[in-house]
C-alpha cells in the first residue's frame, strides 16, 4: 500500500501581502509613517467660518443675523457684537484689523452721541439722527453686494461652460480661375476709363461775418419808421447769408438796437430802429 505523500507533507504558512497606502512623498519616496519627531504649530491650520470682506460686510451680517431693524439699528447691541469679533482677529492680523478698529472707533461716537442730548439748531426742525450716515452706506453697500451676486450667477466663460473649437483641414488645393491675356487687357481698360471719370472738386467755404450784417441791417433800417421782417433777407444769397442775417438781428435785439414787434400771433413782424439818429 503507497501513501499518499502530500498528507505526510508539513504544510507552511505563506506571509499575507498587504498593500499599504503612502501618507506622503518625501524627495520621491513613499512615507507610510509619521516621523515621531515632527512638529505641528498650533496655528498651522485655521478654518475660517465666516469670511467678510470689509466692515460694513461684517455689520451688515451682524445686522440680518439679528434680525435688526436696519432703520433703527441698537447701537449698544450691535457695539457689542463688532468689537468681539474684532478682538478675535486683532490677535491673528493686525493690519487686517486695523480697518475694522477704524469702524469701531466710528460705531463707539455714534453710540456717545446718541446718549447726549440733541443739539437744537435755528431754522432746524428736527436733529438728524447720528445713525443716519451709516444706515445709507449699509444700504448703498447691500445694493451693491446683491447687484454683484446676481451679475455671479450668471454664466461664465472658463468656469460654467467651455467654447468647443473644431478645426477643419481641407485636403483639396484651391483652384483658381483660368485668365487670359485679354481679360487682363479688358479690365486694365475699364480701370483707366473710371479713372478718368472721376473728378476732383474743391469746395471753398464763403467767410461770412456777423458784425458786418449787423451794419447792413442798420442801413436798411435807417430813414424808415418800420421794416417788414421778411424784406430784410434776400434768398438768392444763399442758406448761410440767411442764418448769419438771422444771427445779426437777434443780435441786435440783444443790444437793444432794434426793436420787433407783432401787433397778434400770425400777424406780420415788423423791424424799427430803437433810437433816432441824430
Amino acid at each position: 500500500m503507497v501513501s499518499d505523500a502530500s498528507q505526510d507533507a508539513p504544510t507552511v504558512a505563506m506571509p499575507e501581502v498587504v498593500d499599504q497606502v503612502a501618507l506622503a512623498r518625501l524627495y520621491g519616496e513613499p512615507l507610510f509613517a509619521l516621523p515621531s519627531d515632527l512638529y505641528i504649530p498650533p496655528d498651522a491650520l485655521e478654518v475660517f467660518l465666516e469670511a467678510f470682506e470689509g466692515p460694513l460686510d461684517l455689520l451688515l451680517y451682524l445686522i440680518r443675523k439679528q434680525n435688526f431693524n436696519i432703520l433703527d439699528i441698537p447701537m449698544a447691541g450691535l457695539t457689542r457684537q463688532y468689537l468681539a469679533y474684532v478682538e478675535e482677529i486683532r490677535s491673528r492680523n493686525l493690519e487686517l484689523a486695523a480697518e475694522y478698529l477704524l469702524m469701531a472707533a466710528m460705531l463707539i461716537e455714534i453710540k456717545s452721541r446718541m446718549l447726549l442730548p440733541p443739539r437744537k439748531t435755528e431754522g432746524a426742525e428736527e436733529a438728524e439722527d447720528p445713525r443716519a450716515a451709516l444706515v445709507r452706506r449699509l444700504l448703498e453697500y447691500e445694493q451693491m453686494k446683491l447687484a454683484a451676486a446676481r451679475l455671479n450667477a450668471w454664466p461664465q466663460h472658463g468656469r460654467d461652460f467651455l467654447c468647443a473649437q473644431a478645426v477643419i483641414e481641407q485636403g483639396l488645393q484651391p483652384r483658381f480661375p483660368d485668365v487670359s491675356l485679354a481679360d487682363l487687357q479688358q479690365a486694365w481698360q475699364d480701370i483707366m476709363k473710371r479713372a478718368r471719370l472721376v473728378q476732383h472738386h474743391h469746395i471753398s467755404r464763403e467767410e461770412l461775418s456777423v458784425r458786418e450784417h449787423m451794419s447792413q441791417v442798420l442801413k436798411a433800417l435807417q430813414g424808415r419808421r418800420f421794416v417788414e421782417f421778411e424784406t430784410l433777407f434776400d434768398p438768392a444769397r444763399g442758406s448761410t447769408v440767411l442764418v448769419v442775417t438771422f444771427i445779426a438781428l437777434l443780435e441786435l435785439a440783444k443790444e437793444t438796437l432794434i426793436e420787433i414787434t407783432q401787433a397778434e400771433a400770425f400777424a406780420p413782424i415788423y423791424v424799427r430802429l430803437a433810437y433816432t439818429p441824430s
